[in-house]
């Protein structure tokens, strides 16, 4: 089969020690990409972080965030697909993070509104700071009370793409999953055992890939996806060649047509060059 596209995954996939991406992964992807390959970063990230990834990568393809929520070209900002959290979803969430004090935030395309202060903070030193490509920098917001966040949501209606609950209490998560089986509208992801990303229903990885391969017109069996967590399960099993990370979770190695090496030993440049022969 000739493959078309390559959907890669980012934290636990394309980045390595240090949340960066390895030479040996990037000449990897070069390689594809200059035969005609489209590389399409996809990633569970805000927008603007998940693009300034993909123009280090000196690709020219989409870029896939948000868990699948918006898939969009990074030169011209064409949105391709999106789904977005609507607006009473998120005032649903809202009242249940706050009545069980958990930490959160919610993402638009460029910025990351965040319940206090500390986690601000906190999400600022996860994302990495970028340097360069100035239009692409994610701003971060602090909203304080209920009523302000209620109006940020009316404003913003259709912009909200996804929310992160987090604790430092793997039960509080739990309980959370359980109060979200009752809102009709969302949908939740696994992201370890102390916080939660929730997205607007019908959102996921394969979805946003499927999106984007009837957008070029290319068929299931002409794509690679690789990944490592439960967000990507989605996008291994639509792929016509799924490929697990050494280090990915039970079920994404369960459902992989190949099982690579680990985010640090350079296990997506290995795939990359297995598959195509380079």
């Amino acid at each position: 089969m000739s493959y078309k596209m390559i959907c890669i995954d980012m934290d636990g996939t394309l980045l390595g020690r240090g949340k960066k991406i390895s030479k040996e992964n990037k000449e990897a992807i070069k390689k594809v990409h200059e035969k005609g390959i489209e590389i399409v970063v996809t990633t569970g990230r805000i927008y603007n972080n998940a693009a300034y990834y993909s123009h280090l990568l000196g690709v020219e393809s989409p870029v896939i965030a948000a868990n699948g929520a918006i898939v969009r070209e990074k030169h011209t900002n064409k949105i391709i697909y999106e789904n977005p959290i609507k607006t009473e979803q998120c005032i649903k969430l809202l009242e249940i993070l706050l009545k069980n004090k958990f930490y959160f935030h919610f993402y638009t395309t460029d910025g990351i509104y965040c319940g206090n202060p500390l986690t601000k903070n906190l999400t600022k030193m996860y994302m990495t700071k970028q340097v360069g490509y100035d239009e692409l920098k994610v701003k971060y917001y602090v909203i304080k009370n209920f009523n302000e966040w209620k109006k940020f949501f009316e404003e913003t209606n259709g912009k909200i793409t996804k929310c992160i609950a987090f604790s430092l209490y793997p039960q509080k998560i739990k309980d959370l999953k359980r109060d979200l089986d009752n809102l009709k509208d969302v949908v939740y992801f696994g992201a370890g055992s102390r916080s939660l990303e929730i997205n607007n229903k019908g959102v996921s990885k394969g979805k946003a890939v499927k999106a984007l391969a009837d957008y070029y017109g290319f068929k299931r069996e002409e794509i690679v996806c690789i990944g490592d967590n439960e967000n990507d399960i989605s996008m291994i099993e639509y792929a016509g060649f799924g490929v697990a990370m050494g280090n990915a979770i039970k079920e994404v190695k369960d459902l992989a047509d190949y099982i690579t090496a680990t985010n640090r030993e350079d296990g997506v440049a290995k795939a990359i060059k297995k598959i195509f022969n380079i």
